[in-house]
C-alpha cells in the first residue's frame, strides 16, 4: 500500500500493470476522508493522456521510479468513468461502481477498514443504510480538525469519499491548468480496387478474296493447231473437267499484352482546426491587500 509520504514519488510518474506494460501517468492520488490514507490513483490514459481512469491503490507498490498496480492494462482502461466534484470527491455510487469493476467486495472492504487500527487511524464508518458517517477528528462538514496525519485545516475533505491532494503540505497553494494536446490517428477513409473482367465486342475487317469461273474459248482450225486437232480419233465421245477454286475469309484470335495497370496513392496535406475545452484553476485572495505587496 502507498503511504502519504510516497505520494510525491507517485505523482506524474508512470503506472505499470501486472504484465509490465505502461498504462499511463499518475495524475491524482485520492485519500479516504476518514482515515486520510491513499485509496485511489487516477491514471491518464489514451492518446496523449486524454482519458483518466481510477485504480485502487491498496495493493499497489512503488518500484524505482514508477507505480505498479495488480490489474491488467485493459481492466484499468475499461474502468467506469466517474465525475469528481469541485471539492475533489467521489460519490458513494461512483465508489460502488469502481469496487464492482475491480471485483472488490464492498462489505468486506468496509469491515476491514472498520477494524481497530486499520490504516493506522480507526478505519471507515459505515451505517446499516450504506451511508458513510464521520469519525472523531472530523466535523459534520468533514473538515479536518487536527487528527494525526493532518496539519490543521491545510487540507479539508468534504462528504465521505476521497480528497484530492491538490493542496500541498506547506503554506503554498498549487494552481494547475489543463493543456490540450492534439495528435492525429490514421483510419480507413475508403477503398479502391482494380478489377479485370472480359467483354465480347463485334469487330469487322474487309479482306480481298479470289474465285475462279469457267470461260469457254473457241478457236478455228489453222495450220498452227491442225496437228493437235487431228491427233485424236476421228469420231468419238469425250469429256474434259476443270477444277474451280475460290478463297474464303478465315478468322483466328490470339492474346497479346497491350498495357499494364497499377494503383498508387498520392498523399496530400490539409489543415483542420481542432477546438476543445480546457480547465484552469484561478486563485483569489480574501483579506489581502495585493497592491501593497505589489509595491
Amino acid at each position: 500500500m502507498i503511504t502519504r509520504e510516497q505520494i510525491p514519488t507517485v505523482m506524474e510518474h508512470p503506472v505499470y500493470d501486472t504484465d509490465g506494460d505502461k498504462i499511463g501517468e499518475a495524475k491524482h492520488v485520492f485519500l479516504d476522508d476518514v482515515t486520510g490514507q491513499p485509496e485511489w490513483v487516477s491514471v491518464k490514459t489514451g492518446l496523449f493522456g486524454t482519458s483518466e481512469s481510477f485504480v485502487p491503490i491498496h495493493e499497489a507498490s512503488v518500484v524505482e521510479d514508477h507505480l505498479e498496480v495488480p490489474y491488467p492494462k485493459a481492466k484499468v482502461k475499461d474502468a467506469p468513468n466517474v465525475d469528481v466534484d469541485a471539492g475533489g470527491h467521489l460519490s458513494e455510487d461512483e465508489e460502488h461502481r469502481l469496487y464492482e469493476h475491480y471485483g472488490i467486495d464492498w462489505d468486506a472492504a468496509w469491515q476491514q477498514a472498520d477494524a481497530p487500527g486499520a490504516y493506522g487511524q480507526g478505519g471507515w464508518a459505515h451505517t446499516g443504510t450504506g451511508e458513510t458517517t464521520h469519525r472523531p477528528g472530523y466535523t459534520d462538514t468533514g473538515e479536518a480538525t487536527g487528527m494525526p496525519g493532518y496539519a490543521g485545516t491545510e487540507q479539508t475533505t468534504g462528504r465521505a469519499g476521497y480528497a484530492d491532494t491538490g493542496v500541498s503540505g506547506d503554506d503554498a497553494m498549487t494552481r494547475s491548468e489543463e493543456r490540450m494536446h492534439v495528435g492525429v490517428e490514421r483510419r480507413e477513409a475508403g477503398r479502391a480496387r482494380l478489377r479485370k473482367y472480359v467483354v465480347t465486342e463485334e469487330v469487322q475487317q474487309t479482306v480481298p478474296v479470289r474465285r475462279e469461273e469457267v470461260r469457254v474459248e473457241r478457236e478455228p482450225i489453222t495450220d498452227a493447231n491442225r496437228d493437235a486437232a487431228l491427233s485424236g480419233p476421228d469420231i468419238t465421245e469425250a469429256e474434259h473437267e476443270v477444277v474451280l477454286h475460290e478463297e474464303r475469309p478465315v478468322t483466328e484470335t490470339e492474346t497479346v499484352p497491350v498495357e499494364r495497370v497499377r494503383m498508387t496513392t498520392d498523399e496530400y496535406t490539409d489543415e483542420e482546426t481542432v477546438r476543445g475545452q480546457v480547465r484552469k484553476e484561478h486563485i483569489d485572495t480574501e483579506g489581502v491587500d495585493e497592491d501593497r505587496y505589489d509595491r
